[in-house]
């Protein structure tokens, strides 16, 4: 795999300047990023090279008609020293399918989990050893064309970029506030919902500032049909506890499938939890709350991992759940995940993706769950 791989080192690190103890989220990048261009129907030569600037004309299709998606995953520096990359499978599977969405060719499977081997190899010093925090990875592959028509693009850039990141839950932490959005609409069905794709982000941008402007943290997204079922929280997936049962949105096109969403169906499911996929309507929700059915409600995501919700604003009702703060499924949930991703506890699931950093024969054993 990439034996005509390009390695273009930076001739000076910017490690040293990296205070490890005030890290935010993407605000900081490690020294090398990789790119692969596509032109005439294949991708062409990969180079790593120093972070920086991509060249980009003003008319890349890219630019005017959103033709990019991306990606997001995270390596865990565990107490034994190994690298666990959580679930790329899963992200390359979803790229694909955001692709096919948007007409973009993708990069295939193995390409996908080389090039982060090689990043991994090349920057390890970034990969923070305290708990909590993590090594993000952010692929993504836009159109570079410069044309004006509304159609396809015939040249791509797929870039990994990759940063240390801080750790963004504490079990002691006060569980967060969600606006039920009534108003906007986050996708529609038939739209672009499933797919990781700028434009999605873009629309809840100025609904997400409004709910801060009123004290909440996210916006609780509505269906798009009726704003009537719940489909998401901001950028995560949702989870209510309602009786004895845990209930999330099903997949229907306008849900993002989120990794960590599947990662948390499958460890209630093996616990022995009751755990529905289905429409669930935001007054099932308050119906809930003010039965004292709903015990719990939790968002899922690769940022976050869990995060407990512990109020919702709904027709100009705040509704509490648990006292505003994490249950104990919730704190479960969190500590068995994130012990699966540092190599705490058993991978029997083969989610994680080992990456070896000996040299030489340096390897990656892929994820196989």
């Amino acid at each position: 795999m990439f034996s005509n791989l390009d390695i273009q080192r930076t001739k000076k690190s910017r490690l040293p300047q990296v205070d490890f103890d005030s890290l935010g989220f993407g605000n900081v990048y490690c020294d090398h990023m990789f790119v692969m261009h596509y032109a005439e129907g294949r991708w062409g030569r990969p180079q790593i090279v120093p972070f920086g600037p991509i060249p980009i004309e003003p008319g890349a299709g890219g630019l005017h008609y959103g033709q990019a998606v991306f990606e997001g995953l995270k390596a865990f520096r565990g107490p034994d020293g190994v690298i666990r990359v959580f679930r790329p499978d899963k992200n390359v599977a979803r790229l694909r399918d955001s692709c096919a969405r948007l007409c973009i060719p993708c990069v295939e499977d193995e390409v996908f989990h080389e090039v982060i081997r090689q990043l991994i190899l090349l920057d390890h010093q970034w990969i923070p050893h305290k708990r909590g925090q993590a090594f993000y990875i952010r692929p993504i592959i836009f159109s570079t064309e410069s044309h004006l028509e509304v159609r396809p693009a015939t040249k791509y850039c797929f870039a990994v970029i990759t940063s240390p990141v801080r750790q963004y839950f504490d079990s002691n932490m006060p569980a967060v506030g969600l606006k039920v959005e009534e108003k906007y609409t986050r996708a529609a069905p038939g739209g672009l919902g499933f797919a990781k794709t700028g434009g999605n982000y873009a629309a809840s941008l100025l609904p997400s500032f409004n709910s801060r402007e009123e004290g909440y943290d996210q916006v609780l997204w509505l269906d798009g049909a009726k704003h009537e079922f719940v489909e998401e929280v901001g950028q995560m997936n949702i989870f209510f506890i309602i009786k004895d049962r845990v209930i999330t949105p099903s997949l229907v096109g306008t849900i993002l499938p989120g990794v960590t969403r599947d990662t948390v169906v499958t460890l209630l499911r093996e616990k022995g939890y009751i755990c529905e996929e289905r429409r669930i309507s935001i007054d099932e929700v308050v119906d809930a709350i003010h039965t004292g059915n709903l015990t719990e409600a939790f968002g899922s995501g690769t940022a976050a991992v869990i995060s407990p919700v512990g109020r919702i604003k709904y027709q100009e009702q705040e509704l509490e759940i648990n006292n505003s703060t994490a249950g104990d499924v919730t704190k479960a949930l969190y500590e068995e995940i994130t012990a699966i991703q540092y190599g705490d506890i058993e991978d029997r699931h083969g989610w994680n993706m080992i990456v070896e950093l000996t040299a030489p024969g340096a390897r990656a054993i892929p994820a196989t769950g």
